[in-house]
This record gives C-alpha cells, sequence and structure tokens, in this order.
C-alpha cells in the first residue's frame, strides 16, 4: 500500500486533468499579474484549476496489446511444423495417409510464406479455423485413434477406430477445401470489381 502511494500521486501529476487544469490555473495567474484578477485572485486560479481538471477528457487504459495477425500466423506457422514432425512418428493405418496427406498439403500451401498466407491473415474466421485445424483437431483425431487402438487389441470386436479416423480426416479435409475456396472467391470478386471499375471509368 505504501509503494503504491507514489506511483498515484505521479499518476495524478501526469494526468490529463492536472495537466490541464495547471494550465488554465497558470492562465489565471497571468491575469492576477495583469492586475485583472483584483484582490479575488485565489479564488480565480482555484476556479481557473478546477474548470480545465473538468473539461479535460477522462484517461484511459491503453487497450491490451494483442498480436497482429501477421504475428498469429507466424505462431500456427511454427505449431504446424511441429504437427508435421509429430505426425511422422506416428504409425497410422494406409486408408488414413491420403485424406491425411491432402489435409496437410492444404494447410502447407495456406501457410506458406507470401501473399497467398497475407489473404489467409487478412482473414479471422479464416485464421482461426486453420489454427484450430493444427492445434486442436488433427493432434486430437490422431492421438484419440492411438489410445482406441490399444484398447481394441484387449478387447477384439469392436468397430475399428480406423473408420473414425478416416472419416474425421476426410471432414477436416473438405472443412480446409471450403476455406481454401471461400479465400479463391474473394480474390475472383476483388478481380471482378476491378475490371468492372476500368470498364466504368473507360465509359466516361
Amino acid at each position: 500500500m505504501a509503494t503504491s502511494r507514489p506511483h498515484r500521486l505521479i499518476g495524478f501529476l501526469e494526468s490529463r486533468k492536472n495537466l490541464t487544469g495547471s494550465a488554465c490555473g497558470l492562465a489565471g495567474v497571468v491575469l492576477t499579474l495583469t492586475g485583472v484578477a483584483g484582490p479575488y485572485w485565489p479564488v480565480v486560479v482555484a476556479g481557473l484549476y478546477g474548470a480545465g481538471a473538468l473539461l479535460a477528457p477522462p484517461e484511459r487504459p491503453a487497450p491490451p496489446d494483442f498480436p497482429d495477425p501477421s504475428a498469429q500466423l507466424a505462431e500456427v506457422r511454427g505449431d504446424f511444423g511441429r504437427l508435421r514432425g509429430y505426425l511422422a512418428d506416428v504409425e497410422l493405418p494406409p486408408a488414413a495417409e491420403e485424406p491425411l496427406a491432402g489435409l496437410t498439403g492444404l494447410l502447407a500451401g495456406l501457410l506458406e510464406p507470401g501473399w497467398v498466407a497475407e489473404v489467409l491473415a487478412a482473414d479471422p474466421e479464416g485464421l482461426h479455423a486453420v489454427s484450430r485445424a493444427v492445434r486442436q483437431d488433427v493432434p486430437e483425431a490422431v492421438d484419440a485413434y492411438l489410445r482406441t487402438r490399444w484398447w481394441t487389441r484387449l478387447t477384439p470386436g469392436q468397430e475399428p477406430p480406423e473408420r473414425h479416423l478416416e472419416r474425421q480426416l476426410a471432414l477436416l479435409r473438405e472443412e480446409t477445401e471450403r476455406l481454401a475456396e471461400r479465400l479463391r472467391d474473394a480474390e475472383a470478386r476483388r478481380q471482378e470489381s476491378h475490371t468492372r471499375y476500368l470498364e466504368d471509368r473507360s465509359e466516361h
């Protein structure tokens, strides 16, 4: 508590209210020196200080400094590299290799440094979807398969866990394909808009 008081005092001295009030109070001192305030100069100075403090805009805390989309994309790209290393070390069924390869190929293309990644970074929903796939969906699907496969060996006759893994990877691939199509459509609309702009300009 004792250490917070000096900080509060410094914060008040540096505040907009105190600075604005002090500037107005200084104007009152000038009026006093020029003889305008007369014998009531203390009231004039205090009143101008108070008026300035009331007119000053309120203090507001600075907003949180969250990483910009480019920094977020770089983090996801690094996590994707770790995910690929994890996938290289696990044993997956042959039927899951094709949807997994298609999925990781799409993710790699979206995260490749360059203009495509810049388009993704400008799309918050798309960036969130890719981040969720890399950090949650794919690792969870693979880990759940590995765990369930071990239990299936102890209790044969259950539904093969490979089916769930294949279906999950196929769904994630379809979802990522839809994202890529949406980003492509946005670029196509941008191109069409530029064509219409040039056509309209040529008519005038």
